[in-house]
């Protein structure tokens, strides 16, 4: 049976041409076509991009022709804001703070319009009054202009973080909280605002915790241990040239500041300088603050070893400086009374041995540099003795009464210390 089936089953039938082997010649023209057949795909593509490309110029050509470039803004702005040039900020880093805070329409714009402006390739960090939505060109303008920095701080030498009034003359020196205060204020659309005042920072001085204030290791212990007293900060913050941030908060801007003052203190050898005297850098520090109070330029190193001497003589002699009482009374005067040189606080040289706990003001470089580097010299006593600012130093206590008669002579004090 099986062999009845394979004689009867029908047989496949071949569909199209017998399959060949292609010959060499064969092969070699299909590649060839193959290859052509690319090419063209590949220049149709190409011709398409070309095609969109020049679509999309023509475009941005008619959109810039009919409704203006968007690279750039046009008028006079939107409404005014304050923008932060940092330290080191090249023009293209000016440039996209500019963007971030909606003044300028693109980095490029502003890099262009700055390109050659020598007060932009120098400007200085600091705090600056823009416009929003204005031109690149008009940014520039206004970022060159001094008038429009804002948040500029100067401190002179020998200031204290309160308001001190002149006993004879009733003339108030504005102290350093109100300096940063005064500093915070800004003209923002024709309305004067302020960040903070006076009052704000005194109570973030006295209630912040220290490090939230960034309080430096050197100076930690003294000042906690004043507690919410805020004349802990006496002297944290260095006379010179700052920048505040207007909008921020009292805490901020004093951290900012202390940071700056401290990294400048330690550059100036502040660290290393009471290795001599066996005095702490906070000791040190505090010694500057009263040759600043006590002297004139000239005698800052003379007076800085006056006071390293009565710290070591044997009979444990009191500085008995009227800045120190004069100082938490918050006032000016050459000569104290009796009343004022008897209060006990602790500041007063007059009613305690040692230092004060504290600086009594801010001393400038050249003090600090006296307190780190005193003349050489076996002196107690000093007097002012004229008018022209003559001190006269000694070493005899019976010569230092006749320096103090000469003083009065010469209508200097009224009493001796």
């Amino acid at each position: 049976m099986a062999e009845d089936w394979g004689r009867e089953r029908t047989e496949p039938e071949a569909v199209g041409r017998p399959r060949r082997t292609m010959s060499r010649t064969q092969r070699a023209r299909a590649r060839r076509n193959r290859r052509r057949r690319r090419n063209i795909t590949i220049m149709s593509v190409l011709a398409l991009v070309v095609v969109l490309v020049g679509a999309v110029f023509l475009g941005s050509r008619m959109w810039h022709g009919m409704f203006g470039n968007t690279s750039d803004y046009e008028g006079d702005g939107v409404k005014d804001v304050v923008v932060q040039v940092r330290s080191g900020d090249s023009t293209t880093a000016i440039g996209k703070t500019l963007v971030d805070g909606g003044v300028v329409a693109t980095s490029q714009a502003f890099v262009d319009a700055a390109a050659g402006n020598a007060a932009i390739s120098s400007i200085q960090p600091g705090f600056y009054k823009v416009r929003t939505e204005i031109p690149a060109a008009n940014a520039v303008s206004r970022l060159a202009d001094p008038q429009n920095r804002v948040g500029k701080l100067v401190i002179p030498e020998g200031r204290q973080l309160d308001d001190v009034a002149d006993v004879k003359t009733n003339v108030v020196t504005k102290g350093i909280f109100s300096l940063v205060a005064d500093a915070t204020c800004v003209d923002l659309d024709g309305q004067r605002t302020c960040g903070v005042t006076a009052d704000d920072l005194k109570k973030a001085a006295g209630a912040a915790d220290p490090a939230a204030l960034a309080i430096p290791s050197w100076a930690a212990d003294p000042v906690k241990a004043l507690g919410n007293d805020h004349r802990r900060l006496e002297g944290l913050i260095a006379p010179g040239t700052w920048n505040v941030d207007p909008s921020a908060p009292a805490p901020d801007i004093l951290a900012t500041l202390i940071t700056a003052s401290a990294r400048q203190y330690e550059q100036d050898g502040l660290l290393q300088a009471g290795n001599a005297e066996n005095l702490s850098p906070y000791q040190i520090l505090v010694v500057a603050s009263l040759v600043q109070r006590e002297s004139k330029p000239q005698d800052f190193a003379k007076v800085a070893r006056v006071i390293y001497n009565r710290l070591v003589a044997p009979d444990h002699r009191r500085l008995e400086f009227d800045s120190t009482v004069n100082y938490s009374l918050d006032r000016q005067e050459v000569a104290t009374t009796d009343a004022d040189r008897a209060r006990v606080t602790p500041w007063n040289t007059y009613a305690r041995d040692g230092l004060p706990v504290t600086p009594i003001c801010s001393p400038g470089q050249p003090a600090l540099a006296a307190a780190e580097g005193p003349e050489p010299g076996d002196w107690l006593y000093f007097v002012t003795v004229d008018m022209q600012g003559t001190t006269l130093f000694t070493r005899d206590y019976q010569q230092h009464l006749a320096n103090i008669d000469l003083a009065r002579q010469n209508g200097v004090l009224d009493s001796a210390r």
